[in-house]
């Protein structure tokens, strides 16, 4: 059994190197020459956490929720300013400093241990993102042209719905009279753009819309004859659906691989700048288009947002479950209110971006260039000019990431909730670009597409790299690699970059939902969200040089930030034990 042991308070010896000390940027201009490290973090969120967790997020709960994904991109702020504080007083990684705090051990801290739990669902998280890259480059440039010709039908679970509400619409609507007036009016504008699309479909030679309709609702009646899916009259009806709407499709799995292939390329021989630069264009390119792409929306009678919608997403509302398709067995009710828990683990800045922070600090040169800690004057200078490239560094990248999440989840409100769209599986991609079609047309297809594949490519590389770095630094602070040796400490690094990029693909080629594995990773880390918290408040009151301490203004947002933390990880836990047992 673990046992407890006394906390030891005292920080590691500081090794770092006299001959690297360099005064900090005093001027305005300067300074934002050397901000970085929150750009690269941007970087590697757009993709996971805002294309495809925020989206989805107003694709489920509609505009009531804006208030929760602005509450969580601002709240972690405090908290990532305060451990980048922690590291520029005391030159060390954020594992080592975590291993240092209370609580059982086996070997190492019961973070620590967690934090390995984190890695691996990070690590299946790339897997989502590299899938995500490959279906986009199938759609863009089709090899064999599978991939999108297989994704031109709906879902499974979007004939069921189209199905379902014709019938009750058929008959009467009288389940449709239940539901409030704004869902009517939903399911009416979803239903009559899904019938221009099976419409379109049905224009071709094959009739592919009709047949697949018919596929579907024999299905729907085979599943209400027999409950059990094992029956052989269900499982056949299955087996003819899955076939004709979920093929095992090449395309995107060819671009994977080339993906992958670079990815490893770049991290074996890249180094921080490159890093930063691609993450800075690309994600700054996708940005705008996408902002844009909000405000275009606006000018669209169908899909714009009236001023008093928005404000109802500020009023600290939540919004109801999903509703359930009327004579559907087994229908599985979505839970807005848990996808944006999910999401709120991963955008902005997330519980593994958290830790990976204080490493782009390290490689940035802000914790090198302040120098061993000492009692001098000058030392403390120093680390005083470097944090407040920190805070400068942290808060502006506050700002991007908050402005793009609010728009991808605006942008799922606008489009996706309205019509009934829901991404997930192979569709994940072509249904996010559904998003863009109304404001830019015949254009959106390529906008989109170019976009997606250099946030998601820029998401795979800089996550990739984030992850070796905390892999690394896990196997030091685990005395399983000697941590004084920098040496050792690069070619991990290099291997862990070569591995899971690897490792990422072949999650990807086991055709798991893509969509799942964002949102396991969401969840992971958003629980990992509460033991950043403590660790923050930990390092101000424990740990802390008393020359650099903040005023009561500071203190007073660190302990709001670490309680919203707590909140939100200890809702989603309960949330998540209660549906689970």
């Amino acid at each position: 059994m673990a046992k407890v042991v006394p906390n030891k308070f005292s920080p590691p010896p500081d090794l770092r190197n006299k001959g690297d000390i360099l005064d900090p940027p005093t001027r305005r201009r300067d300074i934002l020459r050397s901000i970085g490290p929150g750009l690269i973090i941007a970087g590697s969120l757009v993709g996971s956490g805002e294309l495809i967790a925020t989206t989805k997020t107003g694709a489920q709960a509609g505009i009531l929720l804006l208030w929760l994904i602005i509450l969580g991109c601002v709240i972690k702020v405090f908290v990532q300013v305060e451990i980048g504080r922690h590291t520029i007083t005391h030159g060390e990684t954020i594992l080592s400093a975590l291993n240092r705090l209370p609580g059982p051990r086996i070997r190492v801290n019961w973070i620590v241990w967690y934090s390995f739990v984190m890695m691996a669902a990070s690590i299946g998280g790339m897997g989502a993102v590299v899938g995500g890259v490959g279906q986009a480059l199938a759609l863009a440039f089709p090899i064999t042209g599978d991939y999108s010709q297989a994704i031109q039908l709906p879902s499974e679970l979007e004939l069921k719905r189209y199905i379902a509400w014709g019938n009750d619409i058929g008959t009467g609507g009288g389940e449709l009279a239940k539901l409030t007036a704004d869902e009517q009016e939903r399911i009416h504008l979803g239903q009559a753009l899904f019938r221009d699309r099976l419409s379109r479909l049905d224009q071709k030679a094959d009739r592919r819309g009709s047949r697949a309709l018919v596929a579907v609702t024999d299905l729907i009646a085979a599943e209400h004859l027999n409950q059990d899916p094992t029956q052989a009259s269900t499982a056949t009806a299955k087996a003819r659906v899955d076939a004709l709407l979920e093929p095992i499709t090449l395309d995107d799995q060819y671009w994977a691989v080339l993906v992958t292939l670079i990815t490893v390329v770049l991290l074996y021989f890249g180094r921080y700048r490159l890093i930063q630069s691609l993450a800075i264009v690309l994600v700054g390119l996708f940005t705008l288009v996408t902002i844009g792409n909000v405000f275009t929306l606006q000018f669209h009678d169908t899909f714009r947002l009236s001023a008093s919608e928005i404000l109802s997403g500020l009023q600290f509302r939540l919004p109801p479950i999903g509703t359930v398709p009327p004579g559907i067995v087994d229908w599985q009710v979505v839970q807005p209110l848990a996808t944006a828990l999910m999401t709120f683990g991963i955008i902005g800045i997330g519980g593994m971006e958290l830790g990976i922070y204080p490493y782009w600090c390290l490689e940035k040169g802000y914790a090198r260039f302040t120098g061993p800690r000492t009692q001098e004057a000058s030392w403390a200078r120093r680390a005083s000019g470097w944090m407040r490239v920190v805070r400068y560094d942290a808060f502006i990248s506050m700002v991007l990431y908050t402005a793009t999440t609010v728009a991808f989840f605006v942008m799922g409100v606008a489009v996706m909730h309205k019509q009934g769209l829901d991404p997930t599986g192979m569709r994940m991609v072509s249904t996010l670009l559904e998003q863009y079609v109304p404001a830019f047309g015949e254009y959106a297809h390529w906008l989109f597409l170019f976009g997606a594949i250099a946030v998601l490519g820029s998401t795979f590389l800089i996550g990739n790299a984030g992850i070796a770095r905390l892999l690394t630094d896990a196997l030091k602070v685990s005395r399983l690699i000697k941590s004084t040796e920098p040496k050792t400490h690069e070619r991990t690094v290099v291997w862990f970059s070569v591995a899971q990029p690897i490792i990422a693909l072949v999650i990807f080629a086991t055709g798991v939902d893509l969509v799942g594995l964002v949102l396991f990773n969401g969840l992971v880390q958003a629980l990992m969200l509460p033991l950043m918290g403590l660790a923050a408040l930990h390092f101000r009151y424990r740990e802390i040089d008393r020359r650099l301490m903040p005023g009561r203004w500071w203190d007073r947002m660190l302990l709001l930030s670490s309680l919203g933390l707590f909140i939100a990880g200890g809702w989603l836990a309960f949330s998540t034990l209660v549906r689970v047992f």
